[in-house]
Parts: structure tokens; sequence; C-alpha cells
């Protein structure tokens, strides 16, 4: 059986929810970034990745659909590298982690990145207006 070893990590930078600089970007393109600099750090080309595998816990908004393909799109990986999202709600990371170490040992992939999407801005915040909370 193929050993599986990670090479190489990156991470979004931290943030303040619902106020802080990086409010206004996009899951996918935060993960892109993410993306792109672990596939340089390792000194592979993007062709090379086989799949990229996220976990997200509820996704919602920028992070719905694909979170996984959109992000390897924006971050320039070509579209023959497949992209698999994954909910398993806290564990959703170390389910994406595990899946990719699965890929190489198991199935016969050489290369598969994979991560994590925090989601501390998942949930509307409610507005009071009265005594009853309005969902914005």
């Amino acid at each position: 059986m193929t050993q599986a070893v990670i090479v190489s990590t990156a991470r979004t930078p931290i943030g303040r929810a619902y106020r802080g600089a990086l409010n206004d970007i996009r899951s996918p393109t935060l993960m892109a970034h993410a993306i792109r600099h672990a596939v340089e750090r390792a000194g592979i080309e993007g062709g090379e990745v086989d799949d990229v595998v996220i976990g997200t816990v509820l996704a919602a908004g920028s992070a719905g659909m694909n979170l996984a393909r959109n992000a390897l799109l924006a971050a320039g990986l070509p579209v023959t590298v497949a992209g698999q999202t994954m909910d398993r709600q806290c564990a959703s990371g170390l389910m994406a982690v595990a899946t990719a170490a699965k890929q190489i040992a198991l199935d016969g992939m050489q290369i598969v990145v994979a991560g994590v999407r925090r989601t501390s801005v998942a949930y509307r915040r409610p507005t009071w207006s009265g005594r009853a909370a309005k969902w914005t």
C-alpha cells in the first residue's frame, strides 16, 4: 500500500466576522489563495493534482454548490482537476484529509489537495426590533 504524506501547507488569513477587511471576500476566493500557495510550496504544477477535497460545514452563500471545484478553478488549476466538497459537520476537515489520504493509499492517485473551510459566519445574525428577532 502506498503511504500518504503531507508535503505542503497553507492557510487563509484570520478575519473578524461581519466587520473585518476580509468580510466581502467570497469563500472560493479565500480557499483558492490557500490552494494556490500549497501547490506552489509543494513545487508541483496545478495539472499534476488528481483531486481537491474540501471539508466545510453548512455550505451556504458563496460556499454553496461545490466549494472545492469553484476554489480550484479560482486558484488557476486546470479544468481537468476534480474537486469534491464534503460536509461532516465538526469532522469535515478531518474527513477531507482522511479521504485524500485514502485516495493516495488505496485509489492510486498521486497528488491530492485537502483542506477545510472554517464556518464562523455560516449563520445569519439576528437583529432585534422590539421583542422579536429578525434574521438578516
